[in-house]
């Protein structure tokens, strides 16, 4: 307002030309708003006084560039004393490597503390947070904070995590450990998208055993025959299995009442998506029920449950860091250091290539260095470790750091059978993700397919297993060569993640599949191999099995795939199949969309090519 009048009252502003009059006062609008100096004012009137001369509109843009540039870098400076500087200071300090690790390693003894209280229940890492804060974990699972946000609460058939369902069963329970770096005690993963997941498992296991009940009554069989263990009319008649949705106290009633009206939905998803509920039932001797731990959490050591003295099978929760209130900054004879809740989130931007293996094999000489000698030691652990893999030909990525910022097995049953898969389960052992337990001395593991002859790798892992495969499909962005018998034997296709390239997938999934034809309908075992075995490999698994086997998942060349109306819900559903093998599958919605658009393209062109052949 008082620059209108401003325009009014002065007549040298009101003979300004008129796009420069709006260029001038809404850029003078801009820095009122942000600077309010005068500075600019002084100016503007020296600009209208050269415009309105005869030849100065041209000399008056000119001083207007410089005259507005020139506020703002005033004005800059002394907000960059006075407010900038700590901003910039404080987010430094917050972000050095040093308060990371250091953070990671005092909740890693949390953790360990609570290991010790059950020591028969398994240690389990949500990826991929929490595969920090501990050197030990006997398997990892991947449920995601973002299907438990409020109001968009789901059930992801892509993330059915059932591997973790069988190892529990198998040993009574397990620990899941997450962390967060919000001001929550539990992320979202803890406090609802885990509570959903063992409600709707336990329903489906309801339902199947209520099923396998009715059938062997119509039969005429014994009852005893349902489960090894525990006859499904116990379990069911007596009324103690227990489907519904527990959450923490915090959720809301009204939350929790939206969640329970889409539990039945889930659960039929679950039921058609082709999970093999029937060997769940089987192992599962009590429901799945989750329990929360945190820093805050009080525990009488001396009067720590028995967890087989449970009616339920515990899926305990632990949430690593400490929550806010606690003090931040924290001192040592030597050094200082600050606090970091949930540091272990979002790697990219503080590990400088440090992964939680690397970490836990020299935990204590980078703890004990000191923040001042800290990153420099991991950026020498990083080379050494790089070039030790590159000269074992294993992957190795070159780490790329600004310098301006400081921190920056083979089954014999087919796909769908109900036996387990001998490189999932070993006993009362399960197969994990290669680094948490394995080094680049020890065996890898292969995931075979069922009998599709596919099996899935890491390209790190592929010296490793020449030896078990007839050929090679390897969909590393960087090149990376293999001893084969022949050259038909080994393809190279650079494929770069759907974040880099939202194309590449789907550019070269006509030749993956090609290759896979020409190879398996000669018997040959394939394996299909990615930069870390979890995305793009199994997105090319599910192109392969999409377009050349059948519902039985046996090889036919395509044939039933000329018949296939290829939905979405049919894709997820040969999804479901590879993850029951393939346990550490982590396929991206990016790329899955891309295995979608291929298909469907494929689809199309025999639909359309099938009418042509009949007319003919």
């Amino acid at each position: 307002m008082k620059q209108m009048q401003l325009d009014r009252a002065n007549p040298t502003v009101n003979n300004t030309p008129r796009y420069l009059k709006y260029f001038i006062n809404s850029r003078l609008r801009a820095i009122h708003r942000a600077y309010a100096s005068k500075f600019a004012l002084v100016h503007l009137h020296l600009v209208h006084a050269i415009i309105s001369t005869e030849g100065g509109e041209s000399i008056g843009r000119g001083l207007l560039r410089l005259s507005l540039g020139g506020a703002v870098a005033m004005a800059a400076e002394e907000r960059l004393s006075i407010y900038r500087a700590t901003r910039i200071i404080k987010k430094r300090e917050n972000s050095r490597l040093y308060n990371a690790l250091r953070s990671i390693y005092e909740d890693s003894i949390f953790v360990a503390e609570i290991a010790t209280l059950w020591r028969d229940l398994p240690l389990l890492a949500n990826l991929r947070c929490g595969l920090w804060y501990s050197p030990r974990f006997e398997a990892t699972c991947y449920f995601k904070s973002t299907d438990g946000h409020t109001n968009n609460w789901s059930f992801n058939t892509s993330r059915l995590n059932l591997h973790v369902a069988q190892l529990v069963g198998q040993r009574g329970g397990c620990i899941i450990v997450d962390s967060t770096r919000r001001g929550k005690r539990f992320p979202d993963s803890m406090s609802k998208t885990i509570p959903i997941w063992t409600c709707v498992l336990n329903r489906a296991v309801k339902n199947c055993l209520l099923r396998m009940s009715a059938e062997s009554q119509r039969d005429g069989e014994s009852l005893s025959n349902c489960s090894p263990n525990e006859t499904a009319d116990v379990r069911l008649l007596s009324d103690d299995w227990d489907s519904s949705l527990h959450l923490p106290l915090w959720v809301p009633d009204t939350e929790k009442a939206a969640i329970e009206g889409h539990i039945e939905e889930w659960t039929k998803q679950l039921e058609t998506c082709g999970a093999d509920i029937g060997s769940l039932a089987s192992i599962l001797r009590k429901p799945l029920r989750p329990l929360w731990i945190s820093q805050k959490t009080l525990i009488w050591l001396n009067e720590v449950p028995d967890c087989n003295s449970w009616d339920f099978t515990p899926i305990i929760l632990v949430s690593a860091s400490a929550s806010d209130g606690i003090a931040q900054q924290r001192s040592m004879s030597e050094f200082s250091w600050h606090y970091i809740p949930g540091a272990g989130d979002d790697e990219e931007s503080w590990a400088r290539g440090l992964s939680p293996n690397l970490f836990w094999k020299h935990a204590f000489e980078l703890i004990d260095s000191g923040p001042d000698l800290c990153n420099q030691q991991v950026v020498e652990l990083v080379e050494k470790e790089r070039v030790y893999r590159a000269q074992r030909g294993e992957y190795s990525p070159q780490v790329t750091i600004k310098l301006h910022q400081k921190f920056s097995g083979n089954n014999h049953s087919n796909i769908n059978g109900e036996s387990i898969n001998s490189c999932q389960l070993m006993g009362s052992k399960i197969f994990i993700n290669p680094m948490i337990t394995t080094s680049s001395d020890e065996k890898h593991p292969i995931f075979w397919l069922g009998s599709t002859n596919l099996a899935v790798a890491a390209t790190l892992h592929v010296p490793d297993v020449l030896d078990d495969v007839d050929c090679v499909l390897n969909c590393n962005s960087e090149f990376k060569s293999c001893c084969l018998p022949s050259a038909d034997s080994y393809l190279h296709l650079p494929i770069a993640t759907s974040k880099e390239d939202r194309l590449s997938l789907i550019n070269n999934l006509p030749a993956a599949v090609e290759f896979a034809k020409l190879n398996l309908s000669r018997g040959k075992k394939m394996l299909v191999c990615c930069h870390n075995g979890e995305d793009i490999s199994i997105c090319v698994c599910l192109a392969i099995l999409s377009s050349l086997f059948d519902e039985g998942g046996s090889f036919d060349g395509g044939k039933s795939f000329m018949y296939t109306n290829m939905t979405k819900w049919e894709m997820r559903r040969r999804l479901v199949l590879i993850c029951k093998f393939a346990i550490n599958a982590h396929p991206s919605r990016g790329n899955l969309r891309q295995v979608f658009g291929f298909l469907s393209r494929k689809n199309e062109s025999l639909f359309t090519a099938a009418p042509a052949v009949h007319g003919a």
